[in-house]
């Protein structure tokens, strides 16, 4: 397993729409091993392929709470089905935005069918914070950052900001 480097915003790679995966087997297996190894280490709770740099239909995830038995989440083209009606207001952040947190308005409940870390088709009632990481790591496949459901203003500035800190990173 490897700790791989995380894009940032405002990389283009990350606008890309990711391809789904045609097959589990152990290449991707290691993938997701070193996506998850990454996760821990960022810190964070979710992590969609295309953040590594790998444009391909895979997220791993473990919102489990800190005093809780780490319970990694491996989903292999995901694809969200029955989104709530009801909406639920979250505190969001991402390793890809670091240091930038806002409020955004999603379904508060969804079921999701995808393929497990043995390629095995699976569904999952996803509703709170798991239904909330899930849609944002979908969001990712999708080429859209959670700054997206943002104002233009708000999205602007934080952009502006991550701007002015790589090149201020850059020059040192």
């Amino acid at each position: 397993m490897a700790i791989r480097p995380i894009i940032t915003a405002p990389d283009d790679r990350l606008r890309q729409v990711s391809k789904p995966v045609a097959s589990v087997d152990d290449g991707l297996r290691a993938l997701m091993d070193d996506m998850l190894e990454t996760m821990y280490d960022a810190p964070g709770i979710g992590l969609a392929a295309i953040q590594i740099g790998e444009p391909i239909r895979v997220i791993v995830m473990d919102i489990a709470g800190d005093e809780e038995e780490p319970a990694p989440q491996y989903f292999v083209n995901p694809e969200i089905l029955d989104p709530a009606e009801e909406m639920n207001l979250h505190e969001e952040g991402c390793l890809s935005v670091p240091e930038f947190y806002e409020e955004v308005e999603r379904p508060a409940s969804c079921r999701v069918k995808y393929l497990d870390y043995d390629g095995k088709a699976q569904t999952l009632e996803a509703e709170g914070l798991l239904a909330t990481c899930i849609q944002h790591e979908i969001d990712h496949l999708e080429g859209v950052l959670f700054i997206d459901h943002l104002s233009r203003l708000k999205r602007e500035r934080i952009l502006k900001k991550l701007k002015k800190e790589q090149r201020l990173a850059a020059a040192e």
